[in-house]
């Protein structure tokens, strides 16, 4: 009996080319648009392009003060950037100029986490903001408000016990995720401890 070894190949085309000046430490479609994305970048900004000139980007977004380490389309005219400058941004790209900088679109500065280091994760749905904190906290906004409307600290395994401590112990909030549009966020840190957790 002759044995039959089925290979499947699937084809990839490049259609587009962007080249960042510096690292690019998060991209992210917009699921609002066909044709847009954003990036974060080491040099401190955020580009936005538009897939059908990628020659040069449709805006460029200043005012952070470290790389930024995440991007996220809140709705079709909100964007949201995390940097380890200890800040969130949030950017109306209805103020955006195609041509330059950026630094006046910036509406909104979130503080209230610690982030100088780590990446620490981001995660939005439906006007919230979920972050991880380098104080071993998940620290949840909302769109229109700076500081955190909540924040829960992870503990630490004890290693004899087993059982959680109070004591974060160098530890950090390291990835989180909103299930879809409900209450849900699951967040890990940096030891593996995962939680799903609910805001009432």
């Amino acid at each position: 009996m002759k044995e039959t070894n089925y290979e499947f190949y699937v084809q990839q085309k490049c259609i587009s080319m962007i080249k960042s000046i510096a690292n690019v430490c998060s991209i992210q479609f917009s699921s609002h648009s066909t044709h847009l994305l954003a990036f974060g970048s080491a040099d401190y900004k955020t580009y936005c392009y538009d897939l059908r000139n990628t020659r040069i980007p449709w805006c460029t977004l200043v005012g952070h003060g470290k790389a930024v380490s995440y991007v996220k389309f809140l709705d079709s005219e909100t964007l949201v950037s995390a940097s380890t400058d200890n800040t969130l941004k949030l950017w109306d790209l209805k103020k955006t100029r195609s041509n330059g900088l950026s630094n006046s679109a910036c509406s909104l500065t979130f503080t209230g986490h610690t982030n100088e280091k780590n990446f620490v994760g981001l995660s939005v749905s439906d006007g919230y903001i979920a972050c991880g904190s380098e104080t071993n906290e998940v620290c949840a906004y909302y769109k229109s408000l700076p500081m955190p409307i909540t924040l829960h600290k992870f503990g630490s395994i004890d290693p004899i016990s087993g059982q959680e401590t109070s004591d974060g112990n160098g530890q950090f909030v390291s990835s989180v995720c909103w299930r879809g549009n409900s209450d849900m966020l699951i967040a890990a840190n940096s030891t593996g401890t995962i939680k799903l957790l609910q805001m009432v």
